[in-house]
């Protein structure tokens, strides 16, 4: 691929109506890549919008899977034809097979190299059990993952792969210091088990006992929302806000007015939350669940604690509240980390990969004489 020429990339994943973590990197990534001299990318969406009467039909659970795949597909065919490169973002388990598997079979019928992006913090179980899974990606041209952790679980599998890290929007989530830090708490994961969101509640009872001023918001939703809210009234929690889906242009309020970020899942990659939060200046402390340790090392970055501990969770809060300084010296280093996140750091990796697996450009045929 001559270096000079403009690289055709189509980014294969949610759009922002299915407002996640995949979602708001994969439109970061067009967002910058947006008057880009050297990539024109563009969003071919996961969940696209069927047309005309087929619209309704999305109201309805199984009916709306068959009606978005039979969008799907043939906006694959019509998208990808123009591409050089194929990049797809993936998660596991039903995901992987409605929405990454398509994207890659299409390409390689059209000849296109695909880069396949893979996020999810369920790869270890996903991978044990999905042997389509497994040949799928020993086949494509590339993997991407954003975290040593899926690095190392895709080598226990043989697959090859390179970090290429989830990216920080510092112009949005900017850094302020909290001094003195306050028992003022964000959450911003979503409401579905493998988030353990009720741990955060159960931790922020603690809490409370020792601040009945302290408030916590939680940011997101999800299909355990009525059951947060259930187990909200039966700790007899106050000063408990559930704000809802929040797009990620005004994200950055929620974590600008926290002081401290917590977060409680069971399985994890490497979550763009944590970074936001590194970014605006929160004291973090979160479970070390899957990739986590990674990026945030206890007791330098934040503070960590093992999975479903409510203890540990709000010991870990309590500390910070009760030890004048450490907040503070966390999140300075915190933020220090977020250089290798942003994008001019970034960006590069992602060119050289775009560039080492592009199709070359089509050679006309000679005119007959």
């Amino acid at each position: 691929m001559p270096r000079s020429r403009r690289l055709n990339v189509a980014i294969v994943a949610p759009s922002l109506g299915i407002l996640g973590g995949q979602a708001v990197q994969a439109d970061r990534l067009l967002t910058y890549w947006r008057n880009d001299p050297d990539v024109h990318g563009w969003l071919v969406p996961i969940n696209p919008v069927p047309p005309g009467p087929l619209r309704h039909l999305t109201k309805l659970k199984y009916i709306r899977t068959a009606v978005t795949e039979l969008t799907y597909w043939p906006l694959l065919f019509s998208e990808l034809r123009r591409a050089d490169v194929v990049h797809v973002f993936s998660a596991s388990y039903f995901s992987f097979l409605l929405a990454a598997l398509p994207a890659v079979v299409v390409a390689r019928l059209l000849g296109k190299p695909v880069l396949l992006n893979y996020h999810s913090g369920e790869a270890p179980d996903h991978l044990r059990r999905s042997a389509i899974a497994r040949a799928t990606l020993r086949r494509v041209d590339a993997n991407a993952v954003p975290s040593r952790f899926l690095h190392d679980v895709f080598a226990e599998f043989g697959i090859a792969s390179m970090i290429i890290p989830n990216n920080v929007d510092t112009d949005s989530f900017r850094f302020r210091r909290r001094d003195p830090i306050r028992p003022r708490i964000v959450s911003t994961r979503s409401f579905e088990d493998l988030y353990n969101v009720a741990c955060t509640l159960q931790a922020f009872r603690i809490v409370q006992d020792r601040y009945p001023d302290a408030s916590l918001t939680l940011v997101g939703s999800g299909s355990r929302g009525a059951a947060l809210r259930q187990l909200t009234a039966e700790l007899t929690l106050e000063h408990v806000t559930f704000a809802g889906r929040v797009p990620p242009e005004t994200m950055w309020r929620y974590y600008a007015d926290a002081d401290i970020y917590l977060q409680t899942p069971d399985i994890d990659n490497m979550p763009c939350s944590v970074l936001e939060a590194f970014a605006s200046g929160c004291a973090v402390v979160s479970t070390n669940a899957g990739g986590v340790p990674a990026m945030l090392t206890n007791g330098v970055h934040g503070l960590l604690v093992p999975p479903d501990d409510h203890v540990a969770a709000a010991a870990a809060v309590l500390r910070l509240l009760d030890e004048p300084g450490l907040a503070a010296r966390l999140a300075d280093a915190a933020l220090e980390t977020c250089a290798g996140y942003e994008w001019s750091s970034v960006r590069s990796q992602w060119l050289q990969l775009y560039r080492g697996i592009a199709a070359p450009p089509a050679v006309p045929a000679p005119t007959p004489a």
